[in-house]
C-alpha cells in the first residue's frame, strides 16, 4: 500500500455539543495537520469521544463547522467523508474469516485510486501492512486480541481514507500487548502517511505515539502541543495534573527569577509574573543530597528502575523520583538530607478557570 496522497487536514471551528442541559463539547477550535498523528487526551466524560464522533459524522454539532481537506463536512453523512473509524470494540463479523472481514468495506466503495486492483490483491496488501500474512483464512475466534485489533485496522485502511479516527482501540488489551502495539501503530502511521486522530485517557499511550496532543477537560480543549511541550510547559494546573506526576505548591514570585515556597527560595523562569501562583515541579527535577535546602525523607518507595521519595520541606510535602542506583541505595525513612531543584525546573501556573 503506497503512501496516501490526499490532504487529510482536519479543522474544527467553534464546535459545541450538548445533551439535554449538559454541555459535552464547549466551543472547541482545532487544526490537525495532514499526515499528523494527533491524540485527544483526557479523563472519561471530558468530551473527546464526542468530538471524534462529530468529526466522523456520527454526531452532529449544535454549532460550529468541521472541515476535512478544506471541504465543509459538518452536515455530510459518515460514508461521504474521506475517513474511516476503528473503535475500541472492533465489531468484526464472527461468521466471516479474516480476509472476508477486511474485504467487507469494499462493497461500499464508490471510487478509489486503486480501484483497478483486484480486491484479493488489496486484501493481501492490507494483511501485509498489519503483519498478518497467512491469517486470511482464520476465523475471528481463532485470533488473539492484538490480532483482532490488526484486522479491524486493516479493514479501515483498505479503503485508503485520508483520515483515520481511532477511539481507544487498544483499551481492551493487556498492558504488555498494548505497549507493543502502541509502537507498531505509530510506525504504521508514519509508513502510510494517513492522518490519525486518536482518542485515549492514557497519558503514556498518547506520549508514545503522537506528534501533537490536545488535552481536554469538561468539554474544553485546555492545551495543544507536542508531548515534551505539554510535559515541561503546561499552561495550567489542570494540564500539569493530568500530564504526568507533579508537585503543585502554593508560592509567590518575589523578584525577577525568584520564587518562594515552604520558606525557601528557588529559581523560576525570569518571565514569571510577580505575585502568588501555583508552583509546579516535576519529581525527577529534584536532586537529593545536594543543594542548600534542608528536608526530611518521609518515605522511600521502590519502583523498579527508580525510587520515589516523599520529602518534608518546611510544612510542605514534595515528591522526588531518583534513579535506582548505588547513589540512592542509602536513602531511608526519617533521614535528614539536603535537596535542590534543577535550574528553571519551577514553573508558575494558574488554574484553567
Amino acid at each position: 500500500m503506497t503512501p496516501i496522497e490526499l490532504d487529510g487536514a482536519v479543522t474544527l471551528k467553534h464546535i459545541s455539543k450538548s445533551y439535554s442541559d449538559k454541555v459535552v463539547v464547549d466551543n472547541i477550535s482545532l487544526e490537525v495537520q495532514a499526515g499528523e498523528f494527533f491524540s485527544m487526551l483526557g479523563p472519561s466524560g471530558c468530551g473527546k469521544t464526542t468530538t471524534l464522533r462529530m468529526i466522523g459524522g456520527f454526531e452532529q454539532p449544535d454549532s460550529g463547522t468541521i472541515f476535512i481537506d478544506d471541504r465543509d463536512v459538518t452536515h455530510t453523512e459518515p460514508e461521504e467523508r474521506p475517513l474511516n473509524t476503528v473503535f475500541q470494540h472492533y465489531s468484526l463479523f464472527p461468521h466471516l474469516n479474516v480476509q472476508e472481514n477486511i474485504k467487507f468495506g469494499l462493497r461500499f466503495e464508490k471510487s478509489s485510486a486503486n480501484g483497478t486492483k483486484p480486491a484479493k490483491q488489496r486484501v493481501a496488501e492490507a494483511l501485509e501492512l498489519v503483519q498478518l500474512n497467512g491469517f486470511g483464512e482464520r476465523r475471528v475466534h481463532q485470533l488473539s486480541g492484538g490480532e483482532q485489533q490488526r484486522v479491524a485496522l486493516a479493514r479501515a485502511l483498505i479503503l485508503e481514507p485520508s483520515v483515520l479516527l481511532l477511539d481507544e482501540p487498544l483499551g481492551a488489551l493487556d498492558a504488555q500487548l498494548r505497549a507493543r502495539l502502541q509502537v507498531e501503530l505509530a510506525t504504521l502511521q508514519r509508513q502510510i502517511g494517513i492522518t490519525f486522530i486518536y482518542v485515549t485517557h492514557d497519558q503514556h499511550e498518547a506520549f508514545t505515539m503522537s506528534d501533537r496532543i490536545g488535552v481536554m477537560r469538561a468539554g474544553q480543549l485546555l492545551q495543544v502541543g507536542a508531548p515534551r511541550e505539554l510535559y515541561e510547559q503546561p499552561n495550567s494546573v489542570e494540564v500539569a495534573q493530568f500530564v504526568g506526576a507533579a508537585n503543585l505548591i502554593a508560592g509567590r514570585v518575589t523578584a525577577r527569577g525568584v520564587v518562594e515556597f515552604a520558606g525557601e527560595k528557588f529559581v523560576a523562569p525570569a518571565s514569571a509574573p510577580l505575585g502568588d501562583g501555583i508552583m509546579m515541579i516535576r519529581p525527577e527535577r529534584i536532586r537529593i543530597g545536594a543543594g542548600t535546602h534542608k528536608a526530611t525523607i518521609e518515605r522511600v518507595i521502590f519502583a523498579g528502575s527508580s525510587l520515589r521519595v516523599s520529602l518534608k520541606l518546611g510544612d510542605v510535602t514534595i515528591n522526588a523520583e531518583v534513579p535506582n542506583d548505588e547513589t540512592s541505595t542509602s536513602l531511608h525513612d526519617g533521614q535528614e538530607t539536603l535537596i535542590d531543584v534543577l535550574p528553571d525546573a519551577v514553573r508558575v501556573l494558574q488554574p484553567a478557570n
